[in-house]
């Protein structure tokens, strides 16, 4: 039986050549369950997601299951399945890219012989080797904690079934874990302290900005669309980046000058976005996602490149919706075309299209611009739009509100030749195409 202590117990030292293998595991409920997350054939993410984490996936294995066993998540038989493959491989981990409850996790961990997470502890771990700011490690120990909660009485099972002494009404394992919640429910009450502290520190330097009428403008997207690389094509900044996911979680901020408007805008590049995102995750990094919420404009970044590149568009959106972001003006910036071939490659620069989702914001276009951070095409045009956006804001954010000149450039109309009641759009990216592109941008 592995350690009690989970996964991270039998996971090899970071950087080692030889790294833990492990076993990716997805399950396909149709469309009967929905609770325990979207099921992904190729378990590609699952992969980049353990890659991310310094392991080495080895096999990958797929169940279909009408609902998930009460005791195993896919039940025994395949539960032995995987257990030979393990064994095959000498894996150190089995990764399950859905949500499994406490018990699922210990119980397949008594037969795997292995430890066992799954998604969002895989995330958590991510966000833990990341976090570089004292805000950011405190959001992360906020998620770790959460999520431990749930799963104390793994650590004390073997005590369980003791029985208490005179006078106590349970044994020593439930003293044990009542213990170890109220230290842990008292260590995330000093962490939300603190990060209030942390929030109303962000809102006197927004306040000061709005005083100063700085217009904010905040790049947000998927993980690995290349944020920080355009962030650092657009400021000459040195951010981290690379081809990996969440490769920053920390926020930074720097003055963008726009020489079509004389002025300079606050621009910020925010930790990327994923699918089913844990909802305590995006609570514990409220405070770095307040920065999107409170922008006068959003930089929605797309990998252009990415065959799944539409639910990746309505996952950002989701969470937008999630954090209060929703109803903020967008640009939509297709990056990476330097990973297309020449005939994916759209014949416009720019054109309009239907932001993604449902609601409010389904339905309302927006201009997408086609860029690349990487060789730098299409990002004066990216420039030109923020510049006609800083126009439609209100007064004290427009630089042009009391110029008699105007704008030097005019708001371009929809591009000829686009239909937008059809669902095609010249020039558009073909997810299908580009789907066994190689990834070599952040």
């Amino acid at each position: 039986m592995p350690p009690s202590g989970g996964r991270q117990a039998a996971s090899l030292p970071r950087g080692q050549a030889d790294a833990a293998r492990a076993i990716l595991v997805g399950v396909d409920f149709g469309r009967s369950n929905k609770s325990v997350g979207r099921f992904d054939p190729t378990l590609d993410e699952l992969a980049l997601l353990a890659e991310s984490a310094g392991d080495t996936p080895v096999a990958r294995v797929i169940a279909r299951r009408q609902a998930p066993d009460a005791a195993l998540f896919v039940g025994s038989g395949k539960a032995n399945e995987i257990k030979l493959l393990v064994q095959a491989h000498q894996a150190h981990t089995v990764l399950f890219d859905q949500a499994i409850s406490p018990a699922q996790q210990r119980n397949l961990e008594r037969v795997l012989g292995v430890p066992v997470a799954d998604r969002t502890a895989l995330i958590l771990e991510i966000f833990a080797a990341r976090a570089q700011s004292h805000e950011g490690k405190l959001q992360v120990e906020l998620a770790r904690l959460q999520y431990l909660a749930t799963r104390l009485v793994r650590r004390w099972s073997h005590l369980e079934r003791q029985s208490g002494g005179i006078g106590m009404r349970g044994g020593p394992g439930e003293a044990q874990i009542e213990l170890d919640r109220r230290m842990i429910d008292d260590r995330i009450k000093t962490i939300k302290d603190k990060l209030k502290k942390v929030q109303r520190q962000r809102s006197t330097q927004q306040r000061a900005r709005s005083r100063n009428g700085v217009f904010r403008v905040s790049l947000v997207g998927y993980t690995n669309a290349g944020k920080s690389t355009l962030f650092n094509a657009l400021v000459k900044a040195r951010t981290y980046a690379a081809d990996q996911l969440f490769a920053t979680l920390d926020t930074t901020t720097r003055s963008l000058y726009l020489e079509q408007a004389g002025a300079s805008v606050s621009l910020s590049d925010t930790v990327g976005f994923i699918r089913d995102l844990p909802h305590k995750l995006v609570e514990a990094f409220r405070a770095t996602l307040q920065e999107a919420a409170d922008a006068d404009l959003l930089l929605h970044v797309v990998d252009a490149a990415s065959p799944v590149l539409d639910e990746q568009m309505l996952e950002v959106e989701r969470v937008l919706e999630e954090i209060g972001a929703a109803d903020i003006p967008q640009i939509l910036v297709y990056n990476k075309q330097d990973l297309l071939e020449e005939d994916q490659r759209p014949r416009e620069p720019m054109d309009w299209l239907e932001r993604p989702g449902n609601g409010g914001v389904g339905g309302v276009r927006v201009p997408r611009v086609f860029v690349s951070s990487l060789d730098g095409r299409g990002l004066d045009l990216l420039r030109e739009q923020i510049v006609l956006a800083m126009q439609r804001a209100p007064s004290d954010l427009n630089p042009f509100a009391n110029d008699p000149r105007g704008l030097k450039i005019q708001d371009s109309p929809p591009v000829e030749g686009v239909d937008f009641e059809s669902e095609e759009i010249p020039g558009a990216v073909s997810p299908v195409e580009a789907a066994d592109l190689p990834k070599t941008q952040a």
